[in-house]
């Protein structure tokens, strides 16, 4: 069993970000039918031992094959490979989003497709799509205005323009990306002081704006370099606040070192994120 295991799994050692590595190891190996429907995975230790990563990464690894519903568990029995494995599609999940570099990973992908897609709805739209666009835009300010983070009807003016684009591809598409299209957990905006707070909304209203003027006024090339600039600016903003998480901790250990105190944990300070 160990050394079947060593080979199944240990191509993921070397992986970037190990719970991801091991991951896409299984549902590779599940897709290709080496793990197959019904089978028996190997438990926790023996997944463990065959990788050399830890007990945690291997349970948030087949946390996120569960919730792909790659694999189920049985109470005392372990865990198996589901028998009605879903289609092979493409899909985000929310346990996909654990560092700021998946995260990144998503906007690059987005960049891809919503740029495109606000060119597409700037020669499709139609009036109810225009309508639809600028009532997202309003609940924002609301939601805002209320104390909230507006992120669900900013997940909801990007959808709309993804309607607007008249292909039901780029609705499907934008559809698996769920709530990892605006993932909260790193946006920290109860982090800022009032004033970062209000020139982030600022910025962000006059992005939107940007995006809906274009597509308004039917220009697919403005359209395209205002989704752009508002995705490039959540990425770079992203950039800011993984490199801050970075340089916090080494910060407070050449502190730590200094004072004699020893070494600190930190986190990154909030930049303020939203896409």
């Amino acid at each position: 069993m160990a050394d079947r295991n060593a080979t199944t799994f240990g191509a993921i050692e070397q992986a970037p970000n190990l719970r991801s590595g091991l991951v896409d190891t299984m549902t590779a190996q599940i897709e290709a039918g080496e793990l197959a429907p019904g089978q028996r995975l190997p438990t926790e230790q023996e997944i463990v031992s065959a990788t050399g990563v830890s007990r945690t990464v291997v349970r948030e690894a087949l946390a996120s094959l569960r919730a792909r519903g790659l694999i189920v568990t049985r109470q005392g029995l372990g865990a198996f490979v589901a028998r009605d494995l879903p289609s092979k599609s493409f899909s985000i999940v929310p346990t996909d989003l654990e560092s700021i570099d998946a995260v990144l990973g998503v906007l690059e992908l987005r960049l891809g497709i919503e740029v495109e897609a606000a060119a597409l709805a700037a020669r499709r739209r139609t009036a109810d799509d225009l309508a639809a666009m600028a009532d997202c835009l309003a609940a924002i300010e609301r939601a805002i205005a209320s104390g909230g983070t507006g992120s669900e009807e900013d997940l909801a003016f990007h959808r709309a323009i993804a309607k607007a684009t008249k292909n039901t591809n780029f609705t499907r598409l934008f559809e698996t990306f769920g709530t990892a299209m605006l993932p909260r957990q790193w946006a920290h905006l109860d982090r800022m002081s009032d004033r970062q707070r209000q020139s982030h909304v600022a910025r962000m209203r006059g992005e939107h704006r940007a995006i809906l003027a274009a597509i308004e006024a039917g220009k697919p090339a403005v359209a395209q370099g205002a989704m752009r600039a508002h995705l490039r600016r959540a990425y770079s903003r992203f950039e800011m606040l993984r490199d801050d998480a970075a340089e916090t901790p080494a910060q407070e250990e050449a502190a730590g070192h200094a004072t004699g105190t020893g070494t600190g944990t930190g986190t990154g300070t909030g930049t303020g994120t939203g896409a």
